[in-house]
């Protein structure tokens, strides 16, 4: 175990039409830097990530570099590689790239590029875990009630305590993702998350405790929501 690394695999090449701006979503500017900036940041401060791979529109990649990797120092980005139509595709592109610095045993944190309030516990506890075997998922229990509904109708509420709000980072075994993500595409599978992949090919996917304040930046009112955990820390972080 100790021989393992980790590297992360950021997907950030959503259009972020929720958002309505006029740049994608990633480059919106929180606490005065690019929302990817904070995130990237994570994984260039933490001593557990090995390297970073971000996914990007292949049209970006020139002003990423210049305006996100290199403006802010992030030496760990390894490589930045183009998305593709859809997210899974844009991780596969990813895993494709990461073949050049990964062993199969080597640790995967796929982690959304606007998803800026992890925590270096939770990376910790994802890596621990995925170096098991299993897939670590981050998520949190949902606190509403959840109705299932068909043309416009509840028709069904299941048990809330066995309801889980799925977050990233999703962690796994390079080896183990790069198969489940392979045999998707083979089968023209498309999967919700990264752990959906794994799920149906029979293996576990365990549960890392999550955190209400790592949320998506998706539309303007999780970008307001985020400004205000950027002033009110907790534990000295957002």
């Amino acid at each position: 175990m100790s021989s393992q690394r980790s590297f992360a695999l950021v997907p950030a090449a959503g259009m972020g039409k929720r958002m309505g701006a006029s740049i994608n979503k990633q480059y919106l500017e929180l606490a005065g830097k690019p929302i990817v900036a904070h995130t990237l940041q994570i994984f260039q401060d933490s001593p557990l990530v090995s390297g970073v791979i971000l996914v990007i529109p292949e049209d970006e990649i020139t002003y990423c570099r210049r305006e996100v990797i290199e403006r802010y120092q992030l030496s760990k980005v390894l490589s930045v590689v183009s998305g593709g139509a859809e997210r899974q595709q844009s991780v596969m592109n990813g895993l494709n790239a990461l073949m050049d610095y990964a062993e199969d045993d080597d640790i995967v944190l796929i982690h959304d590029g606007v998803r800026p309030f992890i925590d270096q516990a939770m990376l910790q506890n994802s890596i621990e875990l995925a170096a098991t075997g299993v897939a670590a998922l981050v998520a949190v229990q949902v606190k509403d009630t959840i109705k299932v509904v068909k043309n416009c109708r509840a028709i069904a509420t299941p048990e809330r305590s066995s309801l889980w709000q799925a977050q990233t980072p999703q962690s796994f075994r390079f080896s183990q993702i790069l198969r489940a993500h392979r045999q998707a595409v083979s089968e023209a599978f498309e999967g919700t998350d990264d752990c959906s992949l794994v799920e149906r090919c029979g293996e576990s996917v365990v549960i890392v405790q999550g955190n209400y304040r790592n949320i998506k930046i998706t539309t303007p009112e999780d970008l307001l929501l985020a400004e205000m955990f950027m002033k009110a820390p907790i534990g000295g972080r957002p």
